[in-house]
């Protein structure tokens, strides 16, 4: 396949819409829709800057799965609004945005953009599924620095990293995350997990900061090199590290495998290549674009996704 794919980590995107655009933008009948028109306006913008010829919009069927729960018991509770016994437990939204979702859905679905989840997983799932099976060049497009984990320069992967902005996008490549952190793309999930994450509900090893996670890395390699030397009474590690990291192992052993991401996921091909859309398709988008007063920006989306498929010859 030639082209680029452009991997959208979706609920990123439409959490930064809806508090980059003022909640007093309303549909005809009242309903918030800065969220709706702040996702359209970032998609118009990554199609037309990177070019994409294929797109997904990568979804969260279960943003807390019950797995990462069992390894993690932690791991994103402050975010839960309400538990939901054998079902997926609800995040805490703002109001404003919890109508505005399944419209982006449904929207994201006309404008011939893949939406795709899986159960029991997040977004960032289906995005490492993906990417790592991809056979042409990716784009992950998150605010979220577990996705570091999936930069891989041999096979092209990158992260178009939106933490600073639409405004000010960085692209992460294995020399970013080296620079930044001091390590390997491939070491992030263990680096992670050693520093910590409090928006995740990570604890992270007591004692144990970014500069030392990254020493540790850069001497033993990986987790496993860590653990075997802290129970290495010949090692030369410092008795207090030494301390910190048997005292913390049951918990390493089971954040690495809960921050790593595409797994456990198993999806079925996906095509996610960028066509024109037919006067059918076009109908049913301008219907949806007057119900919810979306204007300019979905012009702006179709303009981008329409030049997008017509530079692809589709």
């Amino acid at each position: 396949m030639t082209g680029r794919l452009m991997l959208l980590d979706t609920a990123s995107l439409y959490f930064r819409a809806f508090y980059g655009v003022p909640e007093s933008v309303k549909s005809p009948e009242g309903m918030p829709v800065n969220g709706i028109r702040g996702l359209l306006d970032i998609i118009a913008k990554l199609v037309t800057d990177f070019e994409p010829t294929a797109l997904v919009a990568c979804w969260d069927d279960d943003w807390r799965p019950r797995w990462r729960v069992d390894l993690i018991p932690s791991y994103k509770a402050h975010r839960v609004a309400q538990l939901v016994p054998g079902g997926v437990d609800v995040e805490d939204t703002p109001a404003g945005l919890v109508p505005q979702v399944p419209v982006i859905r449904e929207l994201l679905g006309e404008l011939g953009i893949a939406v795709v989840g899986a159960e029991q997983a997040e977004a960032d799932d289906v995005i490492g599924c993906l990417a790592r099976r991809a056979q042409q060049p990716v784009d992950v497009v998150t605010g979220d620095r577990d996705l570091f984990q999936l930069v891989d320069d041999a096979n092209d992967v990158r992260i178009i990293y939106t933490a600073r902005g639409m405004s000010k996008l960085e692209l992460v490549t294995d020399a970013v995350v080296e620079a930044k952190y001091g390590i390997s793309p491939q070491q992030y999930a263990a680096f992670a997990a050693m520093r910590g994450d409090p928006s995740d509900g990570l604890p992270g090893v007591a004692g144990i900061g970014e500069k030392s996670a990254a020493g540790l890395l850069r001497e033993f390699g990986d987790l496993d090199g860590i653990l075997a030397a802290a129970n290495d009474p010949a090692t030369p590690l410092g008795a207090g590290v030494r301390a910190k990291l048997t005292a913390s192992t049951e918990y390493l052993e089971r954040a690495v495998p809960a921050i790593a991401v595409g797994e456990r996921v198993e999806l079925p091909e996906v095509d996610g290549t960028l066509r024109a859309l037919d006067a059918g398709q076009l109908a049913s988008v301008h219907a949806t674009g007057e119900r919810y007063g979306l204007g300019g920006a979905l012009d702006r989306a179709l303009k981008a996704l329409d030049a997008a498929a017509e530079a692809s010859g589709r």
